[in-house]
């Protein structure tokens, strides 16, 4: 009987042993390569950083290793088992980010359809998300070629986590333009710390990329504009200027009154119908915070422009968040190709699938309301 605590206390020692001198091995790893990749310091300084620890922590990881038969498989399971899902992931995540990369359209294929798309363009913000910090996505290109109506102005939105651990909000927003101004095509790269947290409502997100694409208009006017050529556009920190938020007059509507978060205008009217109207009060009824949510409007101030078209362009803009804003993500079906080895198509068919299915869908990540959510199907084999 006293047996059994002792035999108890020695295997947790072993458990516990192992655990925490092959974590302590694996930090001073990581470590030493943020000292060279992220602090950008001598590379020599991390060698040095490393072989003073790593040599200390061998050594107890050697001993450690000892007490494997004894207890100490465990742990060791336990971390294969989670290294395993964690690739699988990330070499899924990457398969799927180089898809996108090399069958994203390109920007002679968006010029040729000129200044509409080759569709019908009607009132309303369209912000698409995008993995791609450069280029119009695939999914946006299968959208257009299927539909022929979408939004006045899109925004491809791309979040980043950058290296840090915050990002200044003056800093937060990269904004750019992509292709000539009457496209009325933006992209957008909002970065965060890997401490920060993101934003929860989405109304001042919207606000947020509203005033930063009018800031860089602004902005571009005022530095001579960016080329209006087959490329990208330059990307601007927009908050950086101090008359940010001062071109426009911020009103606070009330939440019971109908809102204008989502529509979808007939042509030359501005008015939902019926059935929108109709789906929007089962909506509301169903989710009651809805209605009690901040809804703020935004309107140009009179400001004298130099150039009459910057004012247009706001206007514009402006015209366009009233009338409504959707979010346009992809809807993502992996599977391998039918030529694919054994290994790959148990990976991805298979596990990969698995996880897809048990984890988060892109909207509740981002804290999109489903009432203006817009998903696009795609298929990738990789």
């Amino acid at each position: 009987m006293l047996l059994l605590p002792l035999e108890k206390l020695i295997l947790q020692s072993h458990f516990s042993g192992i655990a925490c001198i092959t974590g302590i091995f694996v930090t001073t790893c990581l470590t030493s390569m943020i000292i060279d990749f992220v602090w950008h310091k001598n590379l020599l300084v991390a060698l040095l950083y490393f072989s003073f620890f790593g040599i200390i922590e061998i050594i107890f990881v050697s001993s450690s290793c000892m007490r494997i038969p004894k207890g100490g498989w465990v742990p060791l399971v336990l971390s294969a088992v989670f290294m395993s899902v964690m690739y699988v992931w990330h070499y899924g995540s990457r398969k799927k980010y180089l898809y996108d990369l090399h069958n994203k359209a390109s920007m002679k294929w968006i010029l040729t359809l000129g200044s509409d798309l080759g569709i019908v363009r009607i009132p309303g913000i369209g912000l698409v998300y995008t993995e791609l910090a450069s280029g119009v996505p695939a999914m946006f290109s299968q959208f257009i070629t299927d539909l022929p109506t979408f939004y006045q102005v899109v925004v491809f939105i791309c979040v980043k986590t950058v290296p840090i651990p915050y990002v200044s909000q003056k800093e937060r927003y990269l904004i750019g333009r992509i292709g000539p101004k009457p496209y009325k095509m933006y992209r957008c790269i909002v970065r965060y710390g890997y401490k920060d947290v993101h934003e929860n409502d989405d109304y001042d997100f919207e606000n947020a990329i509203v005033m930063s694409v009018a800031e860089f208009i602004q902005l571009e006017a005022e530095g001579g504009g960016t080329l209006d050529g087959s490329v990208d556009g330059r990307l601007a920190v927009v908050r950086s200027s101090e008359n940010f938020g001062k071109r426009f007059m911020m009103s606070e509507s009330d939440g019971n009154k109908e809102s204008s978060s989502w529509s979808y205008p007939a042509s030359g009217s501005s008015s939902r119908s019926a059935a929108l109207q109709k789906l929007k009060s089962m909506y509301e009824l169903e989710s009651p915070e809805f209605c009690n949510r901040r809804r703020i409007q935004l309107k140009l101030l009179d400001t004298t422009y130099k150039d009459s078209r910057v004012k247009e362009e706001l206007l514009e803009l402006l015209e366009a968040k009233d009338a409504g804003v959707a979010y346009v993500i992809g809807h993502s079906h992996i599977k391998a190709k039918w030529n694919a080895t054994f290994w790959k198509r148990l990976l991805i068919n298979v596990f990969l699938s698995f996880l897809r299915k048990n984890c988060r869908s892109p909207s509740v990540g981002l804290n999109i309301p489903h009432i203006s959510l817009i998903e696009v199907g795609m298929n990738y084999y990789l």
